[in-house]
């Protein structure tokens, strides 16, 4: 098995939101949306990094890359304000699968559905134009608005990895996994479908 068109950095439009391939450029508009109610604090068990932190973050994505491993995109809403980050990671081609995480925005953005669209956009190229069979979700158990989001996906939980990492505090994290498989698409795609049909 393989992906029918290698995974490669790529703009996704919305009506509500468009993901752009991640660079340097964004990077002051990016530590502008961290800033906005001291998200990186307010969400120590996210992936939010703190604004002096911005700039090394967006390496580490062009880093990984350049290596294949990651495609990062930066998330803009209509009126070309930057919301936050977003990635495929974790790519294998001999399934296919890869998974979306390493998602945040801004604490203004939560609730305008720009969140819900970015995941119907990175699902749908990543079933339909790069032929995945499976997207994995990873959250904390801590987590309890992410997992909430991810469960109205309509992704099934895979199980709980127990003391699997650490958070930046030294403190034991306990993730949860969660996968939707191509059989499933059609059925998540009408629902995210649905739901933002009354926004737009």
């Amino acid at each position: 098995m393989a992906f029918l068109v290698p995974p490669a950095p790529v703009t996704l439009t919305g009506h509500l939101v468009e993901l752009r391939p991640l660079d340097a450029s964004y990077r002051d508009s990016l530590i502008e949306a961290v800033e906005e109610g001291d998200l990186w604090q307010t969400a120590w068990y996210t992936s939010v990094p703190a604004p002096d932190g911005v700039a090394a973050e967006i390496d580490r994505r062009l880093d990984h890359c350049a290596k294949g491993e990651m495609i990062p995109f930066v998330a803009v809403d209509a009126t070309g304000r930057v919301l936050g980050m977003t990635s495929y990671y974790d790519i294998a081609e001999d399934v296919p699968r890869l998974h979306i995480g390493y998602t945040w925005n801004r604490p203004s953005a939560h609730g305008t559905g720009t969140n819900a669209e970015s995941k119907l956009l990175l699902l749908r190229h990543a079933f339909e134009t790069l032929g995945v069979f499976r997207v994995g979700l990873t959250t904390q158990w801590v987590n309890f608005q992410s997992r909430a989001a991810i469960e109205r996906l309509g992704a099934k939980q895979d199980g709980v990895m127990r003391a699997i990492s650490r958070y930046r505090n030294g403190a034991l994290r306990d993730s949860v996994e969660y996968s939707i498989i191509e059989p499933e698409w059609p059925a998540v795609r009408a629902n995210l479908e649905m739901r933002l049909s009354r926004r737009t």
